[in-house]
């Protein structure tokens, strides 16, 4: 059996990111059990504190609250990649990688690509309005440009009530 192509799984704490782990899985992987297209690599960035800070403006004593939020990094970190796993074992889709990547998501997900040779990069989109994606730099439109290899960027339906 030749090489698989992989495939890289861009992974945050938000719905829209375990949806779109969801959809693709269910459409991408589970038909196909236990011959999969591809081998699935899961990244989460995990943000420096130093940004956090600075989202967070100035006037915090940065020597005494990065430590916290190192920790809290890491404690989601651990809880988003927690959950992957448990999504991806609900599918029976075992053969998964986990990356956890210190740095901005954009890098970090075009380094990731450019690393394992991906032919497919997955995003969840968290559906911003023009505005919003301009002010927080959107990783999915970043990525659909930068990336050296196809990118898809999943959209959780908007419901219905």
């Amino acid at each position: 059996e030749g090489e698989k192509q992989v495939m890289i799984f861009g992974m945050d704490e938000s719905d829209h990111s375990f949806y779109a782990l969801e959809w693709t899985l269910d459409r991408l992987f589970a038909p196909y059990a236990p011959n999969y297209p591809f081998k699935l690599i899961i990244v989460h960035a995990k943000p420096f504190p130093s940004h956090v800070i600075g989202l967070a403006g100035p006037g915090a004593g940065a020597a005494e609250v990065i430590p916290h939020i190192e920790a809290d990094l890491k404690k989601t970190a651990a809880r988003v990649v927690e959950r992957a796993k448990e999504i991806c074992r609900s599918k029976s889709v075992t053969h998964v990688s986990v990356e956890i990547i210190e740095g901005d998501a954009r890098n970090v997900l075009c380094e990731a690509v450019e690393k394992h040779h991906a032919s497919m990069l997955v995003v969840g989109s968290h559906g911003y309005g023009a505005i919003k994606r301009a002010v927080l730099g959107s990783v999915s439109d970043y990525c659909a440009h930068h990336a050296h290899c196809s990118v898809m960027i999943v959209k959780k339906p908007k419901h219905k009530h």
